[in-house]
């Protein structure tokens, strides 16, 4: 593939703040933060690459939109964006993570099936690269110009997108709290003024955040032997079930370490004074991995920071915050837990 740069390329990170950044000289632009797969379109001619942000490309598992890119996006390029699906009824529709990560299967007769089932959009919001133009060193300002003139022919049922912007402060607020209802991440600032840093922090993110208290069902052994590996987390559904919803794996060794002894109290043994084989469910990522824990009697609850909420799970891996001795373990219920208004998809793209 011929490209004005050196390949492979490596995205443009963001590091975390806790608001909406605001400056006097009007310095930022604001995108909304999309959760998905990152994604660089690389394209030469009728070759198309889907570079992910690790080390693996994302080609072959969205086959979809390798034929969408090919009539929609010009015929030398790199684009910076991300893969989504989108699931729901018109008026109803959000970004669907576990559809999404479902794509990434090895066998061809399943991606062909779920690129059907389930196709992929892009959502692009960076132009690296045009033709013979290497784009990077430009300020994003101007790179966002050509990215607009690149793409200006995309209508609302395209499967790619360019992303919103705005230069307000407050309307990015109102994006935060509005589009997370449909699935959306938070939101990203960009500097008017910077280039394209591959691989470094330049960019700005303000993710949601919530608490919730739940109950610890069971522990994973740390991979050195050593502590805790992670805690298991579950809520109560109407019928006195104990759903699991996630688990906490980030603690310092000696943490780790003590909880082995906290909990030593609380784990459930047999007749005989064994621990009772228990795994949580196998799905297709975790078939080759060890997911069996020890159970405890679920009489702890703790209070975790958590983004989002998908389904009966949290998305993403929780933030240990305290103990919560006061609260009763049957009081954790899924049904009492913040989730976000419900907004409509199809208004982030088309509004």
């Amino acid at each position: 593939m011929r490209l004005p740069f050196e390949l492979p390329i490596t995205p443009m990170l963001a590091k975390s703040v806790p608001t909406v950044p605001v400056s006097d000289d009007g310095r930022w632009s604001y995108e909304p933060k999309w959760d998905g797969f990152r994604c660089i379109v690389l394209r030469d001619g009728d070759e198309i690459e889907l570079a992910s942000r690790g080390s693996k490309p994302l080609t072959r598992y969205f086959p979809e939109l390798v034929e969408a890119l090919r009539s929609l996006v010009p015929e030398r390029c790199a684009i910076d964006g991300e893969i989504v699906v989108r699931t729901g009824q018109p008026g109803q529709e959000r970004l669907n993570w576990e559809a999404l990560s479902q794509r990434i299967h090895p066998a061809d007769s399943r991606v062909r099936l779920l690129s059907v089932q389930t196709p992929a959009e892009f959502v692009a919001f960076d132009l690296l690269a045009l033709g013979d133009d290497d784009l990077t060193g430009m300020p994003f300002g101007h790179r966002r110009a050509r990215l607009e003139q690149a793409l200006g022919h995309l209508s609302h049922g395209d499967p790619v997108h360019l992303t919103r912007v705005t230069s307000s402060p407050a309307e990015a607020q109102e994006w935060f709290d509005r589009f997370e209802g449909a699935g959306l991440d938070g939101v990203i600032a960009k500097g008017r003024d910077t280039a394209y840093t591959p691989g470094k922090r330049t960019m700005l993110k303000v993710k949601h955040k919530r608490t919730a208290d739940a109950v610890v069902f069971g522990y994973r052994v740390h991979t050195s032997g050593q502590g805790v590996g992670s805690l298991l987390l579950g809520l109560y559904d109407g019928q006195g079930r104990l759903i699991p919803v996630g688990g906490i794996a980030a603690f310092p060794m000696a943490t780790r370490r003590a909880l082995i002894d906290e909990f030593a109290p609380l784990v459930v043994r047999d007749d005989e004074g064994r621990v009772p084989d228990a795994a949580t469910d196998r799905s297709r990522f975790s078939a080759n991995k060890d997911t069996s824990f020890v159970p405890v009697r679920p009489e702890r609850v703790v209070e975790v920071a958590f983004d989002q909420m998908e389904g009966h799970r949290f998305r993403h891996a929780v933030t240990f915050l305290r103990w919560r001795p006061d609260r009763e373990p049957t009081s954790c219920l899924l049904d009492q837990v913040d989730r976000a208004t419900a907004y409509d998809l199809a208004k982030v793209f088309t509004d």
